[in-house]
């Protein structure tokens, strides 16, 4: 039986940066994944450009059941460290809005720099390899691979979450934490368009491919981004991150000209534009297509000068204050993270291993830290990756 110091499971960013890490101290690293490909996530995020950082990763952009529990790993590797190794291989990026660095070209970059750093580290790849099953023994595991078992020291799950299973998704790492007694906490789609019943939709159904900056709230949470009507329902950036907040049976609250007292916007052109419609009124802060279904579902219709101002009062609610129930959300087919995942209070978050199983190592998307959208989530995995491979 072939035997190595630490066997990764999942090559994916979390996964690789483990390796990477624990291969440069020496250590034998063997990496196995059941894809044809590693970084198949990283390859496609960010409209193939990869938001692989950004500046802003703090915990308090983290979702968990200890909020705390990133502290230590994010601390320890910064956004800061990881840009770094990006610039040391001269791999162009750019800053977009809320902190978030993209690639210049193409997330294929950082898929080779990797692969790169994992070369010059001596760590074996294997990939279109699934793991049959996982054995404990008095001095590491054992692992049943396709080729024949292989035996280490220590074992990290990195298989990420449950989240577009076309990529190969799936919830093994939490069987692998089952099966060894750590707790989970429940698992859902998070970073997800939500979706509306049968009849909003209808309703809505012209609106689809409208965008509009909003501030979209749930309960005490809140977010500022662009928002995206669509054939199921909502989208765009404000509502997937409303969405790792919302639960059925919530409502979320939009503003979608929040930056505009409406009101006081149509007093004044009841005084001065008193022959145009309402609709045209609005065109000048949201869409024409929202202004006149907005006007039409208010009952405001004809001239401004003539509506009184309890319909406008309608009006400005209908844009700055609209409530809406959302029935559910698209599921794991489009989420981009999954919420939840081994607890971390089963984890030592200086090292990822497990508190009551020696040796074996939980890091990345599969562990309940979720991050906000715009780079937050790859940096967990950098940060709770080399975290492990420091341990390991």
């Amino acid at each position: 039986m072939q035997s190595f110091d630490v066997v990764v499971v999942g090559a994916g960013a979390a996964g690789m940066m483990c390796a990477i890490e624990a291969g440069k101290r020496g250590r034998s690293v063997l990496v196995v994944d059941h894809a044809k490909a590693a970084g198949e996530k990283i390859r496609i995020s960010g409209g193939g450009r990869c938001n692989f950082t950004n500046i802003n990763a703090n915990p308090t952009n983290f979702i968990s059941t200890n909020p705390r529990f990133a502290k230590g790993p994010l601390r320890r590797y910064p956004a800061k460290a990881f840009v770094a190794l990006v610039d040391s291989y001269g791999i162009a990026w750019h800053e977009k809005t809320l902190g978030q660095l993209f690639c210049d070209e193409t997330a294929k970059d950082i898929i080779a720099m990797l692969l790169a750093e994992m070369k010059a580290a001596k760590v074996q790849l294997r990939l279109a390899t699934a793991v049959a099953g996982v054995t404990k023994t008095a001095t590491g595991f054992d692992l049943a691979l396709p080729g024949g078992a292989v035996s280490c020291a220590s074992l990290v799950v990195a298989t990420g979450g449950k989240s577009i299973p076309k990529m190969g998704a799936t919830g093994w790492g939490y069987e692998i934490a089952a099966q060894f007694g750590l707790p989970l906490v429940e698992t859902r789609p998070a970073l997800v368009p939500l979706t509306f019943e049968v009849g909003a939709l209808e309703k809505l159904k012209p609106l689809a491919g409208v965008a509009v900056d909003a501030v979209v709230a749930c309960g005490k949470t809140r977010f500022t981004e662009a928002m995206l009507f669509t054939h199921r329902g909502l989208s765009g950036p404000a509502i997937l991150q409303i969405s790792s907040y919302w639960r059925e049976g919530q409502e979320i609250t939009l503003s979608m000209a929040p930056s505009v007292d409406l009101m006081a916007a149509m007093k004044l052109a009841k005084t001065t534009r008193g022959r145009q419609a309402v609709a045209t009124v609005l065109a000048d802060h949201i869409p024409k297509r929202l202004a006149q279904m907005v006007a039409e579902d208010e009952g405001a219709l004809g001239n401004i000068a003539d509506l009184p101002d309890k319909v406008l009062t309608r009006v400005d609610a209908a844009v700055n204050r609209w409530t809406v129930k959302p029935v559910g959300s698209e599921g794991y087919r489009t989420a981009e993270v999954t919420l939840g995942g081994v607890d971390t209070e089963s984890l030592d978050p200086g090292t990822m291993q497990a508190r009551d199983v020696s040796g074996l190592y939980f890091i990345g998307e599969v562990v309940d830290v979720t991050g906000w959208l715009g780079g937050y989530n790859f940096q967990w995995a950098w940060s709770s990756g080399w975290c492990a491979g420091q341990a390991v």
